[in-house]
């Protein structure tokens, strides 16, 4: 079995001096780096058996998380969503995700207990209604004084939808569709107001100068509403929009109409080009290159020195993937119950079943192994050429850790990938929580800091301010006002 690789940059050696302010090939000025903090609840990157971890839904998990975010002067805290509990076999599969709190509740929380980390929480637009939505982000952006973004996203099953009243009536063709006017709807509400409505005049009695605020009007495919919208301009005037569609038309989508992208493309070669793509795409939207960012998820393991990283990686894989988790995982492919198989043993001699009744409910890997027989070929290939049991083998291809070495392998990794332009920053996913970003905030922060690509403070209070993004401003007479006049 192979060991977990050390992703070393291709040139360049950590800083220990003053400072650069240029590339030394290019001469162009560096780029900051985007550092964001994922927490992810209980899924298949956290360690929750380790001694160390703690609760996936107390309060205090994510204030401490929030706060070590905030104090290594991250941009933003970014939390997922989970709509129903994933099955396997219809049992719970209590090995990856088993239940997540409210988004808007935890962030709104998080508000209180922080002053500048933006808020960014993933809500769907499948099975919720813009209004809705709007009202929520505006009311976060006003409690947290302007720091609240969404990540706006689609979802492709039926599985899920049966939580809902709508079910899983969206064919999958048409959830872009609807996301995109989702979003335009949302847009519209929060441009409606301007944010000069208020005046507040105590000596003549006048609250509002304009008695349209608020008043909006949307015909459309999915979506036909009117009225006012009640929560007046927010600090940021919109939300910052996020998108994590990896698809062609999920890059379009994010091109068109997102501020940054989150992506899975976490070696250089392929994120140059998943960069190169999705920034190529936005001058036919009249975008410039710098209006939306590249943010690839990373996890990390450090090491006083890259060596002893590298036996910590490997430690936390095994943690990651125990014969349990790998016999589950080979079902996902497999479609069958494969319980009765060792997970140190070769794998299964029969064949996937390609039926369309999976044993996995919800899970992503029935999208992402849509030929199970050509998966199974190919793993069975590996196996035999490697010598890899059942367990090894999913070690092997269910990912890795991003970054592995000593603090100053990942700074200076990180600083090669964003000044090459693979990504502009990174969304770090610790393997524990929710003290598993302590040791970066300690240790890979201040050299990146040292190397004059992070900030040593924040320069703004909003997130748009701290990811470089303009704040927009309504039209002063937007076509909705227009209508509903």
């Amino acid at each position: 079995m192979s060991e977990p690789t050390i992703r070393t940059p291709a040139t360049g050696s950590p800083s220990t001096g003053t400072p650069a302010t240029s590339e030394p090939s290019t001469g162009r000025p560096l780029k900051q780096v985007h550092l964001a903090a994922h927490f992810p609840g209980v899924n298949n990157t956290t360690v929750w058996s380790d001694p160390r971890a703690g609760s996936h839904i107390e309060f205090s998990s994510f204030a401490h998380f929030a706060r070590t975010a905030e104090r290594a002067k991250f941009d933003f805290l970014f939390l997922a969503e989970g709509l129903r509990l994933r099955e396997q076999g219809g049992k719970i599969y209590d090995l990856d995700v088993v239940g997540r709190p409210d988004t808007f509740t935890v962030l709104s929380a998080l508000a209180a207990v922080t002053e500048r980390i933006g808020l960014t929480g993933t809500i769907n637009s499948t099975f919720n209604e813009p209004y809705e939505v709007a009202r929520q982000f505006a009311s976060l952006d006003h409690l947290s004084g302007g720091r609240a973004a969404w990540n706006v996203v689609t979802s492709w099953d039926a599985f899920t939808g049966a939580n809902f009243r709508r079910g899983g009536f969206l064919p999958q063709e048409e959830r872009y569709s609807r996301a995109k006017e989702f979003l335009a709807t949302a847009t519209e509400l929060f441009d409606s107001w301007h944010g000069d409505e208020i005046v507040a005049d105590r000596e003549s009695g006048i609250f509002l100068k304009d008695a349209q605020a608020g008043a909006f009007v949307h015909r459309g495919q999915h979506f036909d509403i009117a009225g006012r919208f009640n929560v007046p301009h927010s600090p940021q005037g919109r939300p910052v929009i996020f998108q994590a569609g990896d698809s062609d038309e999920g890059r379009e989508f994010a091109a068109s109409s997102a501020d940054a992208i989150f992506s899975r493309h976490s070696t250089l070669e392929a994120g140059r080009q998943f960069y190169a793509d999705v920034k190529g795409r936005l001058a036919r939207h009249g975008r410039t290159h710098d209006q939306l960012l590249i943010l690839p998820a990373a996890s990390f393991v450090l090491g006083d020195t890259d060596a002893e990283a590298q036996e910590r990686a490997h430690e936390v894989r095994r943690q990651q993937v125990s014969g349990q988790t790998a016999i589950k995982y080979l079902e996902h492919i497999w479609n069958r119950d494969l319980s009765a198989y060792d997970p140190d043993g070769p794998l299964p001699d029969i064949d996937p079943d390609p039926g369309e009744n999976t044993i996995a409910r919800g899970r992503a890997s029935v999208r992402m192994f849509r030929d199970p027989l050509t998966v199974a070929r190919q793993w069975r290939e590996r196996a035999a050429a490697e010598n890899l049991s059942i367990r090894e083998l999913v070690m092997e291809t269910t990912g890795r850790q991003s970054f592995i070495g000593s603090p100053a392998t990942v700074a200076e990794t990180i600083d090669t990938f964003v000044q090459t332009d693979a990504a502009d920053g990174f969304i770090l996913v610790p393997h524990l929580t929710p003290g598993g970003l302590d040791e970066f905030a300690d240790t890979v922060v201040p050299l990146l800091q040292e190397r004059g690509v992070f900030r040593h403070d924040y320069t703004g209070t909003t997130l748009r301010d701290h990811l470089g993004l303009s704040h927009p401003h309504a039209h002063p007479e937007p076509e909705t006002r227009r209508a509903a006049s």
